[in-house]
This record gives structure tokens, C-alpha cells and sequence, in this order.
């Protein structure tokens, strides 16, 4: 078999797509993702089926077209994920756009069909002038329970790894996500975000701001970041937020409400002021969005209708798409007051 590549059996690895030997690529990438994760024959078929049309599209139909694969995780199994952006034409009417037999580039029309009977699960947003998100998972057993949090990350161009990380849990009671910014860029910035993910799923159901203490004692072998934690509890109504560094946190509500989160200076693992914790109201279907630097704040939920009734995994890309730079890392979390 030939070896992964590099970062895709972590945070995944990101394709452009404008040429069908592009979608090839993905093809093959999802297909060796499958079999590193022992998934089942019939359902590695199924995967290549589904990559192989979600690329194909993207050359046919797209401007700017990406596909993130990369690996989904439950209690019990291990499946495969593809998250395609675009950035036009967008498709007015999804329902007919979708279904067998439509097509824009004389072609039988049969991509979408393919993909929806053969992937688990999928959730797409289109906005006609902006693009498209669409987000697939092949599963080898039943499609587990939806999750209530996802992140996307995408490294600066031309590094293969990305220095910004996320992590969601559910321990103690308490709902927690993290957003890692990795000083720098490359590799030491990306073991610096590893390694807060991994005492962050270690660290005791404490609050916030005890959770960025132990953070804080233990990245100090490291390069550093800027973290920040965030906690849902939709019965309280209530976000907690501990954040040091240039980590952006924002509670988005159903209404079109858009309020900040702050976090404090500093480098955790290296400088530290001082670390607060803050309480912020959380109505039933907000959602709290994270990002790193890489991610401008120009990002407006009103130029995307219905965006925020969608999954985390579509919201955050779009977010990628549109506001991330090229320039940096770039990392974007998403969490909905599920109750």
C-alpha cells in the first residue's frame, strides 16, 4: 500500500481540485484513509464512489474548488469524511440541482444521486454568487449519533501541516471545545496544538479557566499557543470562556444576534498574566464560533441564509472559505446549544 499522506490520519490533508487527475487524487487518498482505518470492502467501494463524484463535481461545476478528507472518530468505530468547498456558481434550488438526471455541463447528471446513496450521512449549504459546502461521511456500521461540535483547519500555503488545532468533549457533564493556535508555523507549531489536544482530552471535568491553567503547566516544553476553552451549558443558558492569545470567540443566536468573547493577552505554556474566566448568554439554537489569527472577522451569518440550522462541519467551512487567509494557519470551530 502506499504511505499517507502526510497529516491524513490527523487533521486530514486538503486537495485542490480543478483538474480530473485532482479528483483522482482524492479518490486514492480517501480509498488508503479507508484501509488504514480497516474499514470493510464493500464500504471502502461505496467511499470510492463518493469521492470520485464530490471531485468530479468540483471540476465540472466549480470555481476554486478544495476537498478536505479526513478521518471521523465514535466510540465504536472509524470512518471517512470529505468536506468540499467551492466558491461559485452556488445553486439556487438545492432540490433540483440534487437530484439524478439534472446537469449543467451536459453530462448525465448522476453525481449528487451517487453521492447521497452510497455516503452515510451529508449536509450541504449553496449561496448563489458565493459557492458551495458540502460535507459527506462513509461510515463502515450505522451512522452514529450527529455530533455538536466540529472544526476545520487549513495550513499556510505551501506547509503540509497546520499549527492551528481544535478539540470538542463531553466529560463530566460539561460540553468543552478548544481552539489551538501553534506559535509560528510548520511542524514545531503543529506539535505545540497537538500536544494541548491531548492534555486538554486529559485534563479533569473542571471549568474553563482551570482547564487553560493545566494547559498552561504543561506546553511549557513546547513552542507555545494561543488556546482558548470554551464551555456550552444550554440548560444554564450560559457560555464560559477562559481564552490567552489572539483566539476570537463569538456567540451567534438564532436572531441574528453577534456578541464577542474575550480572551487575554498572552502565550500559554510561555507568558501569563493573568487568566479569567467570563459568562456569556447562550439562547436555545446559538452556536459559539472560534477561529484562530488566520480567520478575518469580516464574516457576516447574514449573507448566508440558513447557514446556522446546518451542521458544524458545513457552517465552519464556509467560514474557512470565505474569511481564512492564505497568508497564516487558519482554524474555525464551530459549537451548537444542543440540549
Amino acid at each position: 500500500m502506499a504511505s499517507l499522506p502526510e497529516g491524513l490520519l490527523d487533521g486530514g490533508v486538503w486537495f485542490r481540485v480543478e483538474e480530473p487527475g485532482t479528483a483522482s487524487a482524492v479518490r486514492r487518498a480517501a480509498e488508503r484513509l479507508a484501509a488504514e482505518l480497516v474499514m470493510p470492502e464493500h464500504r471502502i467501494a461505496d467511499l470510492s464512489i463518493v469521492a470520485a463524484e464530490t471531485a468530479g463535481n468540483l471540476t465540472k461545476h466549480a470555481s476554486q474548488g478544495t476537498v478536505l478528507v479526513r478521518p471521523v472518530r465514535a466510540a465504536d468505530q472509524a470512518g471517512v469524511e470529505l468536506i468540499a468547498v467551492d466558491s461559485g456558481p452556488g445553486m439556487a434550488d438545492l432540490r433540483r440541482s440534487m437530484g439524478d438526471g439534472h446537469s449543467t455541463a451536459g453530462t448525465l447528471g448522476i453525481g449528487f444521486g451517487a453521492i447521497l446513496r452510497q455516503a452515510s450521512w451529508s449536509d450541504l449549504h449553496s449561496v448563489p454568487g458565493k459557492g458551495t459546502v458540502m460535507t459527506v461521511q462513509v461510515w463502515p456500521g450505522d451512522v452514529p449519533e450527529r455530533g455538536w461540535a466540529a472544526g476545520v483547519t487549513r495550513p499556510l500555503t505551501g506547509e503540509s501541516v497546520s499549527g492551528d488545532a481544535w478539540a470538542a468533549r463531553e466529560a463530566g457533564g460539561r460540553r468543552q471545545v478548544l481552539v489551538s493556535d501553534g506559535l509560528g508555523h510548520g511542524g514545531l507549531a503543529a506539535a505545540a496544538s497537538h500536544e494541548a489536544v491531548r492534555v486538554f482530552h486529559k485534563t479533569p471535568a473542571v471549568p474553563p479557566a482551570q482547564v487553560l491553567e493545566a494547559l498552561h503547566r504543561a506546553l511549557g516544553h513546547t513552542r507555545g499557543a494561543a488556546l482558548a476553552v470554551a464551555e456550552l451549558d444550554p440548560e444554564a443558558g450560559v457560555v464560559r470562556y477562559a481564552g490567552l492569545g489572539n483566539i476570537s470567540g463569538t456567540v451567534l443566536s438564532a436572531d441574528g444576534g453577534r456578541r464577542g468573547m474575550v480572551s487575554m493577552p498572552g502565550i500559554v505554556g510561555h507568558q501569563r498574566r493573568q487568566i479569567r474566566e467570563y459568562d456569556y448568554p447562550l439562547t436555545p439554537g446559538a452556536i459559539v464560533l472560534m477561529h484562530t489569527d488566520g480567520v478575518v472577522d469580516r464574516w457576516n451569518a447574514g449573507d448566508y441564509p440558513g447557514l446556522l440550522s446546518h451542521s458544524p462541519e458545513v457552517i465552519a467551512a464556509t467560514v474557512l472559505r470565505d474569511a481564512g487567509t492564505r497568508r497564516d494557519d487558519a482554524g474555525v470551530l464551530v459549537a451548537q446549544a444542543l440540549s
